[in-house]
Protein backbone atom coordinates (compact mmCIF):
# COMPACT_ATOMS: atom_id res chain seq x y z
CA UNK A 1 0.00 0.00 0.00
CA UNK A 2 2.83 2.18 1.13
CA UNK A 3 5.69 2.46 -1.55
CA UNK A 4 9.10 2.04 -0.22
CA UNK A 5 10.93 5.46 0.84
CA UNK A 6 14.21 6.12 -0.80
CA UNK A 7 15.96 7.30 1.73
CA UNK A 8 15.67 5.78 5.32
CA UNK A 9 13.09 7.81 7.65
CA UNK A 10 10.90 7.66 10.66
CA UNK A 11 7.62 6.09 10.59
CA UNK A 12 5.49 9.03 11.83
CA UNK A 13 7.29 10.99 8.81
CA UNK A 14 6.69 7.85 6.21
CA UNK A 15 2.95 8.57 7.72
CA UNK A 16 2.72 12.46 7.01
CA UNK A 17 4.33 12.44 3.48
CA UNK A 18 1.00 9.16 2.39
CA UNK A 19 -1.48 11.70 3.95
CA UNK A 20 0.06 14.58 2.04
CA UNK A 21 -0.12 13.28 -1.45
CA UNK A 22 -3.21 11.43 -0.80
CA UNK A 23 -4.72 15.24 -0.11
CA UNK A 24 -2.18 16.78 -3.30
CA UNK A 25 -3.19 14.27 -5.90
CA UNK A 26 -7.28 14.79 -4.55
CA UNK A 27 -7.71 11.51 -2.93
CA UNK A 28 -8.49 13.10 -0.04
CA UNK A 29 -11.03 16.33 -0.07
CA UNK A 30 -11.01 19.28 1.99
CA UNK A 31 -13.84 19.01 4.89
CA UNK A 32 -13.18 14.97 4.31
CA UNK A 33 -12.77 12.93 7.72
CA UNK A 34 -9.73 11.35 7.92
CA UNK A 35 -9.18 7.48 8.80
CA UNK A 36 -9.36 6.50 12.52
CA UNK A 37 -6.21 6.37 14.66
CA UNK A 38 -7.14 2.47 15.13
CA UNK A 39 -6.98 2.35 10.71
CA UNK A 40 -4.18 4.37 10.52
CA UNK A 41 -2.23 1.99 13.22
CA UNK A 42 -3.14 -1.03 11.07
CA UNK A 43 -2.51 -0.14 7.62
CA UNK A 44 1.26 1.25 8.14
CA UNK A 45 2.16 -1.27 11.53
CA UNK A 46 2.96 1.47 13.33
CA UNK A 47 2.37 2.14 17.12
CA UNK A 48 -0.67 4.84 18.28
CA UNK A 49 1.94 7.19 19.55
CA UNK A 50 3.20 7.18 16.14
CA UNK A 51 0.05 7.90 14.42
CA UNK A 52 -1.03 10.33 16.88
CA UNK A 53 2.53 12.13 16.64
CA UNK A 54 2.00 12.55 12.46
CA UNK A 55 -1.45 13.92 13.23
CA UNK A 56 -0.19 16.21 15.49
CA UNK A 57 2.43 17.15 12.53
CA UNK A 58 -0.28 17.58 10.36
CA UNK A 59 -2.35 20.10 12.70
CA UNK A 60 0.29 22.31 13.45
CA UNK A 61 1.15 22.25 9.63
CA UNK A 62 -2.82 23.47 9.21
CA UNK A 63 -3.35 20.44 7.09
CA UNK A 64 -5.52 18.41 9.46
CA UNK A 65 -8.29 19.85 11.87
CA UNK A 66 -9.54 18.29 14.72
CA UNK A 67 -12.32 18.22 16.04
CA UNK A 68 -13.44 17.68 19.19
CA UNK A 69 -15.82 14.17 19.87
CA UNK A 70 -16.09 14.29 16.31
CA UNK A 71 -12.96 13.12 14.85
CA UNK A 72 -10.01 14.28 13.00
CA UNK A 73 -10.67 15.84 9.07
CA UNK A 74 -9.11 17.44 6.00
CA UNK A 75 -8.92 21.25 6.23
CA UNK A 76 -10.19 23.43 3.40
CA UNK A 77 -6.79 24.03 2.21
CA UNK A 78 -8.31 24.29 -1.71
CA UNK A 79 -11.19 26.71 -1.02
CA UNK A 80 -8.69 29.16 0.68
CA UNK A 81 -6.48 28.83 -1.85
CA UNK A 82 -9.25 29.66 -4.67
CA UNK A 83 -10.39 32.31 -2.11
CA UNK A 84 -7.15 33.90 -1.85
CA UNK A 85 -6.17 33.83 -5.21
CA UNK A 86 -2.80 31.82 -4.90
CA UNK A 87 -0.68 31.34 -7.79
CA UNK A 88 2.18 29.22 -8.48
CA UNK A 89 5.09 30.06 -11.30
CA UNK A 90 6.09 27.65 -13.70
CA UNK A 91 8.99 28.27 -15.45
CA UNK A 92 10.33 26.03 -18.25
CA UNK A 93 12.56 26.49 -21.50
CA UNK A 94 10.92 26.19 -24.55
CA UNK A 95 6.49 25.82 -24.77
CA UNK A 96 7.15 23.52 -28.09
CA UNK A 97 8.80 20.24 -28.63
CA UNK A 98 7.77 16.69 -27.31
CA UNK A 99 8.23 17.27 -24.15
CA UNK A 100 7.43 20.47 -22.66
CA UNK A 101 3.49 20.29 -23.53
CA UNK A 102 2.77 17.21 -21.74
CA UNK A 103 4.99 18.09 -18.80
CA UNK A 104 3.10 21.78 -18.34
CA UNK A 105 -0.28 19.83 -17.87
CA UNK A 106 0.63 17.36 -15.32
CA UNK A 107 2.11 20.56 -13.50
CA UNK A 108 -1.17 21.75 -14.59
CA UNK A 109 -3.62 19.34 -13.69
CA UNK A 110 -2.23 18.75 -9.89
CA UNK A 111 -2.18 22.59 -9.00
CA UNK A 112 -5.59 23.82 -10.28
CA UNK A 113 -7.39 20.80 -8.58
CA UNK A 114 -5.46 21.70 -5.28
CA UNK A 115 -7.02 25.31 -5.95
CA UNK A 116 -4.03 27.24 -7.30
CA UNK A 117 -3.42 29.23 -10.34
CA UNK A 118 -0.82 28.82 -12.92
CA UNK A 119 1.29 31.33 -14.10
CA UNK A 120 3.85 30.36 -17.03
CA UNK A 121 7.08 31.77 -18.56
CA UNK A 122 9.41 30.41 -20.57
CA UNK A 123 13.15 31.66 -20.78
CA UNK A 124 13.97 29.90 -24.04
CA UNK A 125 16.94 28.23 -22.88
CA UNK A 126 18.42 32.28 -21.98
CA UNK A 127 20.69 33.35 -19.09
CA UNK A 128 19.46 36.91 -20.10
CA UNK A 129 15.76 35.90 -19.92
CA UNK A 130 15.98 33.72 -16.97
CA UNK A 131 17.28 36.86 -15.43
CA UNK A 132 14.27 38.79 -16.03
CA UNK A 133 11.47 36.24 -15.08
CA UNK A 134 13.68 35.54 -11.60
CA UNK A 135 13.95 39.45 -11.13
CA UNK A 136 10.17 39.80 -11.78
CA UNK A 137 8.93 37.02 -9.69
CA UNK A 138 11.34 39.20 -6.75
CA UNK A 139 9.94 42.15 -7.47
CA UNK A 140 6.23 41.04 -7.41
CA UNK A 141 6.24 38.79 -4.37
CA UNK A 142 3.16 37.11 -5.15
CA UNK A 143 3.99 33.48 -5.63
CA UNK A 144 4.03 30.50 -2.98
CA UNK A 145 6.10 28.71 -5.12
CA UNK A 146 8.21 28.12 -8.23
CA UNK A 147 8.88 25.21 -10.62
CA UNK A 148 12.12 26.41 -12.79
CA UNK A 149 13.29 24.55 -15.42
CA UNK A 150 17.17 25.34 -15.19
CA UNK A 151 18.51 27.62 -17.94
CA UNK A 152 21.93 25.86 -19.71
CA UNK A 153 22.77 23.82 -16.28
CA UNK A 154 25.95 22.29 -18.01
CA UNK A 155 27.62 26.07 -17.59
CA UNK A 156 27.97 28.40 -14.63
CA UNK A 157 25.08 30.48 -14.22
CA UNK A 158 25.18 34.28 -13.01
CA UNK A 159 21.72 34.00 -11.80
CA UNK A 160 22.57 31.94 -8.79
CA UNK A 161 22.52 34.84 -6.34
CA UNK A 162 18.54 35.49 -7.61
CA UNK A 163 17.76 32.03 -6.17
CA UNK A 164 19.22 32.37 -3.11
CA UNK A 165 17.10 35.35 -2.89
CA UNK A 166 14.44 33.29 -3.46
CA UNK A 167 15.43 30.91 -0.69
CA UNK A 168 16.17 33.84 1.78
CA UNK A 169 12.43 34.99 1.65
CA UNK A 170 11.74 31.42 1.61
CA UNK A 171 9.56 31.08 -1.27
CA UNK A 172 9.11 27.12 -2.20
CA UNK A 173 11.79 26.25 -5.32
CA UNK A 174 11.76 22.63 -7.34
CA UNK A 175 13.80 22.50 -10.15
CA UNK A 176 12.64 19.85 -13.17
CA UNK A 177 14.79 17.88 -15.55
CA UNK A 178 18.34 19.82 -14.15
CA UNK A 179 19.79 21.73 -11.17
CA UNK A 180 21.99 24.19 -10.29
CA UNK A 181 25.17 21.67 -8.51
CA UNK A 182 25.57 25.15 -6.64
CA UNK A 183 22.14 25.56 -5.21
CA UNK A 184 20.76 23.47 -2.31
CA UNK A 185 17.38 23.47 -3.81
CA UNK A 186 15.27 19.85 -4.71
CA UNK A 187 15.03 18.65 -8.03
CA UNK A 188 12.51 16.24 -9.69
CA UNK A 189 13.83 14.80 -13.22
CA UNK A 190 15.08 11.51 -14.84
CA UNK A 191 18.05 9.78 -13.41
CA UNK A 192 20.19 10.98 -16.42
CA UNK A 193 23.09 9.03 -14.94
CA UNK A 194 21.10 5.97 -14.89
CA UNK A 195 19.82 6.48 -18.29
CA UNK A 196 23.29 7.26 -20.30
CA UNK A 197 24.63 3.94 -17.81
CA UNK A 198 21.45 1.51 -18.92
CA UNK A 199 22.14 2.68 -22.60
CA UNK A 200 25.18 1.43 -23.09
CA UNK A 201 24.94 -1.96 -20.65
CA UNK A 202 22.20 -2.25 -23.63
CA UNK A 203 24.74 -1.83 -26.11
CA UNK A 204 27.21 -4.01 -24.30
CA UNK A 205 24.62 -6.97 -24.38
CA UNK A 206 24.32 -6.46 -27.77
CA UNK A 207 27.94 -7.22 -28.40
CA UNK A 208 29.31 -3.51 -29.06
CA UNK A 209 32.60 -2.41 -27.86
CA UNK A 210 33.14 0.55 -29.94
CA UNK A 211 30.77 2.91 -28.49
CA UNK A 212 30.61 6.72 -29.49
CA UNK A 213 27.93 9.29 -28.29
CA UNK A 214 26.75 12.45 -29.09
CA UNK A 215 25.94 14.56 -25.43
CA UNK A 216 24.48 18.43 -24.82
CA UNK A 217 27.35 20.64 -23.52
CA UNK A 218 25.70 23.05 -21.77
CA UNK A 219 22.67 21.20 -20.13
CA UNK A 220 23.36 19.46 -16.82
CA UNK A 221 21.67 16.57 -18.19
CA UNK A 222 24.07 16.19 -21.03
CA UNK A 223 27.12 15.51 -18.76
CA UNK A 224 25.12 13.24 -16.07
CA UNK A 225 24.01 11.13 -19.41
CA UNK A 226 27.88 10.85 -20.15
CA UNK A 227 28.72 10.31 -16.64
CA UNK A 228 26.52 7.15 -17.21
CA UNK A 229 28.31 6.60 -20.47
CA UNK A 230 31.48 6.28 -18.72
CA UNK A 231 30.36 4.37 -15.92
CA UNK A 232 29.03 1.79 -17.93
CA UNK A 233 32.29 1.80 -20.14
CA UNK A 234 34.31 1.36 -17.18
CA UNK A 235 32.67 -1.41 -15.39
CA UNK A 236 32.93 -3.64 -18.78
CA UNK A 237 36.28 -2.48 -18.99
CA UNK A 238 36.21 -1.27 -22.50
CA UNK A 239 38.25 1.49 -23.77
CA UNK A 240 37.22 5.23 -23.57
CA UNK A 241 38.03 7.40 -26.70
CA UNK A 242 37.47 11.05 -26.13
CA UNK A 243 37.58 11.29 -30.42
CA UNK A 244 33.95 8.95 -30.24
CA UNK A 245 32.36 12.02 -28.62
CA UNK A 246 30.43 14.68 -30.05
CA UNK A 247 29.41 17.33 -27.95
CA UNK A 248 26.93 20.02 -28.84
CA UNK A 249 25.07 22.74 -27.16
CA UNK A 250 21.79 24.71 -27.84
CA UNK A 251 22.34 26.34 -31.06
CA UNK A 252 24.48 23.55 -32.53
CA UNK A 253 21.96 21.31 -32.01
CA UNK A 254 19.23 23.46 -33.78
CA UNK A 255 21.35 23.37 -36.53
CA UNK A 256 22.92 20.00 -36.82
CA UNK A 257 23.26 19.84 -40.08
CA UNK A 258 26.36 22.45 -40.67
CA UNK A 259 28.22 19.65 -37.90
CA UNK A 260 27.88 17.42 -40.43
CA UNK A 261 32.05 16.54 -40.80
CA UNK A 262 31.97 16.68 -37.30
CA UNK A 263 29.34 14.16 -36.34
CA UNK A 264 30.32 11.72 -39.47
CA UNK A 265 34.21 12.09 -38.37
CA UNK A 266 33.98 11.40 -34.34
CA UNK A 267 31.30 8.55 -35.06
CA UNK A 268 33.63 6.85 -38.09
CA UNK A 269 35.26 3.21 -36.77
CA UNK A 270 31.92 2.96 -33.70
CA UNK A 271 29.40 0.14 -33.95
CA UNK A 272 27.21 1.76 -31.76
CA UNK A 273 26.04 5.38 -30.54
CA UNK A 274 24.07 7.04 -27.36
CA UNK A 275 22.21 9.92 -28.56
CA UNK A 276 21.41 12.72 -25.71
CA UNK A 277 17.97 12.72 -26.83
CA UNK A 278 15.61 11.39 -30.05
CA UNK A 279 15.82 14.62 -31.87
CA UNK A 280 19.38 14.08 -32.50
CA UNK A 281 19.18 10.58 -32.72
CA UNK A 282 16.98 11.14 -35.78
CA UNK A 283 19.06 14.22 -37.33
CA UNK A 284 21.90 12.10 -37.22
CA UNK A 285 20.60 9.08 -38.99
CA UNK A 286 19.83 11.11 -41.98
CA UNK A 287 23.17 13.12 -41.75
CA UNK A 288 25.02 9.37 -41.67
CA UNK A 289 22.76 8.32 -44.36
CA UNK A 290 23.48 10.83 -46.65
CA UNK A 291 26.98 9.17 -47.04
CA UNK A 292 25.77 5.81 -47.00
CA UNK A 293 26.22 5.08 -42.87
CA UNK A 294 23.20 3.35 -41.77
CA UNK A 295 21.60 2.88 -38.69
CA UNK A 296 21.34 0.04 -37.59
CA UNK A 297 23.45 -1.74 -40.11
CA UNK A 298 26.34 0.23 -40.38
CA UNK A 299 25.59 2.05 -36.43
CA UNK A 300 23.47 1.20 -33.34
CA UNK A 301 21.81 4.24 -32.01
CA UNK A 302 19.86 4.35 -28.39
CA UNK A 303 18.60 7.70 -27.62
CA UNK A 304 16.62 8.79 -25.00
CA UNK A 305 13.03 10.67 -24.87
CA UNK A 306 10.73 7.93 -26.13
CA UNK A 307 9.15 10.87 -28.14
CA UNK A 308 6.98 11.25 -31.21
CA UNK A 309 10.26 11.30 -33.00
CA UNK A 310 11.48 7.91 -31.78
CA UNK A 311 8.84 6.36 -34.07
CA UNK A 312 8.68 8.58 -37.42
CA UNK A 313 11.98 7.46 -38.88
CA UNK A 314 12.69 4.73 -41.81
CA UNK A 315 14.07 2.82 -38.69
CA UNK A 316 11.99 3.26 -34.87
CA UNK A 317 14.50 4.19 -32.48
CA UNK A 318 15.42 1.87 -29.19
CA UNK A 319 14.82 5.01 -26.39
CA UNK A 320 15.03 5.65 -23.39
CA UNK A 321 11.42 7.10 -21.93
CA UNK A 322 11.62 10.85 -20.51
CA UNK A 323 8.44 10.48 -17.56
CA UNK A 324 7.39 14.03 -19.24
CA UNK A 325 3.28 13.94 -18.06
CA UNK A 326 4.54 12.37 -14.59
CA UNK A 327 7.31 14.08 -14.33
CA UNK A 328 4.98 17.21 -14.46
CA UNK A 329 2.56 15.63 -11.33
CA UNK A 330 5.43 14.58 -9.18
CA UNK A 331 6.67 17.91 -9.33
CA UNK A 332 3.41 19.88 -8.08
CA UNK A 333 2.94 17.30 -5.64
CA UNK A 334 6.13 17.82 -4.12
CA UNK A 335 6.03 21.54 -4.18
CA UNK A 336 2.41 21.37 -2.25
CA UNK A 337 4.34 19.42 0.28
CA UNK A 338 7.15 21.68 0.10
CA UNK A 339 4.87 24.63 0.71
CA UNK A 340 2.99 22.80 3.94
CA UNK A 341 6.44 21.65 5.05
CA UNK A 342 9.66 24.10 4.34
CA UNK A 343 11.91 21.28 5.69
CA UNK A 344 10.07 18.48 3.24
CA UNK A 345 12.98 17.23 0.57
CA UNK A 346 11.39 17.03 -2.63
CA UNK A 347 13.69 15.54 -4.61
CA UNK A 348 13.09 12.45 -6.90
CA UNK A 349 14.39 11.04 -10.21
CA UNK A 350 12.41 8.92 -11.84
CA UNK A 351 14.28 5.12 -13.07
CA UNK A 352 15.24 4.51 -16.60
CA UNK A 353 13.87 1.37 -18.61
CA UNK A 354 14.87 0.69 -22.30
CA UNK A 355 12.12 0.54 -25.28
CA UNK A 356 13.73 -1.84 -27.69
CA UNK A 357 12.89 -0.77 -31.17
CA UNK A 358 15.11 -1.18 -34.60
CA UNK A 359 17.93 0.80 -34.50
CA UNK A 360 20.00 -1.93 -32.49
CA UNK A 361 21.34 -4.93 -33.84
CA UNK A 362 23.46 -7.66 -32.36
CA UNK A 363 27.69 -7.87 -33.22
Amino acid sequence: MVSAMERKQPKYAELVDWIQEQIASKRFLPGQKMYSENRLKEMFQVSRQTVRHAISVLEDEGVLVRKQGSGTYISNIRQENLENKTRIAVVTTYVDGYIFPKTIQGIENVLFENGYSVQIAFTNNQIGREKTILEDLLSRDEVAGIIMETTKSGLPNPNLPLYEELQRRKVPVIFINSYYPGLIIPHVSLNDRMAGEKAVEYLIEKGHCKIGGIFKLDDGQGHMRYAGYLDAMQKAGLAIDDSRIVWIDTAMMQRLGEYRNLLIGRLDGCTAAVCYNDQIAFEAASILNSVDIRVPEDISFVSIDDSELALLGDVTLTSIPHPKDKLGEKAALNLLKMIQNPDYDGTYEFSADIVERESVIKR
